[in-house]
C-alpha cells in the first residue's frame, strides 16, 4: 500500500488554472503508475489522466485532453496535474491513485487512493 496525499485544490473562475499535487510515501515510487480520477456530486467516479512509472507514457480523458497535463517528479515522489482553461463541469473531488503495474484508465486496477481534494470552478 502506498499513502497518497493530494493538494492544490480550490475555487477558481472559469478559464482559470490550478495545479494539483499528489505526494506519495514510498521508497519505490518510480515503480508505480499514477492516475487522477474525479467524482462530481451525484455522478460516478471518472478517469481524468494517468502517467506511467517512467513518465514517458500518459493518457487523458477526452474531456480534458489539451487542457490538462499530467507529469511526475520521481525524485520528489510527486505527480502533478496542471489544469488550464477550467470549466464549471470540471468541478469535482479529485483523487490520485497508484498501482504497481502498467498505466491503465480503469480505477478498479488501482490499489492505493488518496483522500481527495476539492476543485470548484465558478461560471
Amino acid at each position: 500500500q502506498v499513502q497518497l496525499v493530494e493538494s492544490g485544490g480550490g475555487l477558481v473562475q472559469a478559464g482559470g488554472s490550478l495545479r494539483l499535487s499528489c505526494a506519495a510515501s514510498t521508497r519505490t515510487f518510480n515503480s508505480y503508475a499514477i492516475g487522477w480520477f474525479r467524482q462530481a456530486p451525484g455522478k460516478e467516479r471518472e478517469f481524468v489522466a494517468a502517467i506511467s512509472w517512467s513518465g514517458y507514457t500518459t493518457d487523458y480523458a477526452d474531456s480534458v485532453r489539451g487542457r490538462f497535463t499530467i507529469s511526475r517528479d520521481n525524485a520528489k515522489n510527486t505527480v502533478y496535474l496542471q489544469m488550464n482553461s477550467l470549466k464549471p463541469e470540471d468541478t469535482a473531488v479529485y483523487y490520485c491513485a497508484a498501482r504497481s503495474g502498467p498505466l491503465t484508465t480503469m480505477g478498479s486496477a488501482f490499489g492505493s487512493w488518496g483522500q481527495g481534494t476539492q476543485v470548484t470552478v465558478s461560471s
